[in-house]
């Protein structure tokens, strides 16, 4: 075989939780002090130049860690989360609202970027706290869903027959309790136009066990088609309990997507996006994106090219089957879609 042949992915196994899992318990054991998960992972921790971080505090489940490759301190699932100094950089170009949020705001919660969508900011809970984040700074307290800025949304959309789709965002909403989510899609169901709900979350990949059995109903009693749009950067991210918590999603009838960010030293490599995109749909998720980084204040260190990401598309065209190639894609202020710099 040649010397740079792929291998069929083989997911990492892993216990599966258990159904009814809790989920909250998980959270409250998440790893919170980087430090100690630099020695959990047999690392001198001050071998590490850490940012503190205070304004964007260190989080990640220990499902996620679990992954992690222990003495490697350049694993790209630790590289994802790990408060470097490099954060305090802050070269032209990157700011608090990469994206353009604030200019789309339609209201307390709701964000309205594209034709015929509009983005419900559901909760600024997150279950890991992606050190590239585009919402960092975002001013969630000021932005909370509460049940009266819920109402005003519905009622405002109700007089924009055109927009079609609601998706559900953060934060991550699938923090939300499931009735919670309940409360707010039945809050939607008076809106005669939707046709389609989506939602975004990282959390099948990086708290399993949030997918049980009452969230599985809440999904197979909506009445609209579900769009799931999950979020893994490396193959290493997909472990049995992922492909478990994918493989009820879809049993419930929802389309689940991934979406990639393109991060220097993760996966700015053509085989380790290869893996990426082949695991992702092994898992049950169809590679869908691969952004270019959003340029968000701190995250700098990431960055890769776009030369560099075109030449990499290049590669990826030529090694996958067509269905398993992400467009790639800016985000960019003001822009009524989402930029396809190759697809």
């Amino acid at each position: 075989m040649a010397e740079n042949a792929i291998q069929p992915v083989m997911i990492p196994a892993r216990p599966v939780p258990r159904a009814g899992s809790d989920w909250r318990r998980a959270l409250r054991e998440a790893w919170r002090d980087p430090r100690a998960l630099l020695a959990h992972l047999g690392h001198d921790p001050d071998s590490f130049a850490l940012d503190h971080a205070d304004s964007f505090p260190f989080l990640v489940t220990r499902a996620f860690a679990a992954r992690m490759r222990p003495g490697d301190r350049d694993d790209p699932l630790l590289r994802q989360v790990l408060p470097l100094a490099d954060e305090r950089h802050a070269p032209p170009g990157f700011g608090a609202d990469p994206v353009g949020d604030l200019a789309a705001r339609a209201g307390a919660g709701l964000l309205h970027k594209y034709h015929g969508r509009a983005l419900f900011i559901t909760t600024g809970a997150c279950p890991i706290h992606c050190r590239y984040c585009f919402r960092r700074e975002f001013d969630y307290a000021g932005e909370q869903l509460t049940t009266a800025r819920l109402q005003e949304a519905v009622d405002m959309l109700s007089a924009q027959p055109e927009i079609d789709e609601i998706i559900l965002s953060g934060g991550d909403p699938l923090m939300l309790t499931t009735e919670r989510l309940t409360r707010i899609t039945d809050a939607l169901r008076a809106l005669p136009q939707i046709r389609r709900l989506r939602l975004h979350s990282r959390v099948p990949v990086v708290l399993p066990e949030r997918i049980n059995s009452r969230l599985i109903a809440w999904l197979e009693h909506l009445p609209w088609p579900v769009v799931i749009v999950i979020h893994a950067n490396h193959a290493n991210e997909f472990d049995a309990s992922v492909v478990a918590a994918l493989q009820q999603l879809r049993r419930a009838g929802a389309d689940v997507l991934n979406q990639a960010v393109l991060l220097a030293g993760v996966n700015d490599d053509e085989v380790v996006l290869e893996k990426l995109m082949r695991a992702s749909h092994e898992a049950g998720a169809l590679p869908y994106y691969l952004h270019l980084l959003d340029r968000v204040r701190g995250s700098a260190h990431f960055e890769v090219s776009e030369a560099r990401a075109r030449m990499l598309m290049v590669h990826l065209r030529h090694r996958l089957p067509g269905y398993l190639v992400p467009r790639l894609v800016r985000e960019q202020a003001g822009a009524g879609a989402k930029q396809v710099v190759a697809a």
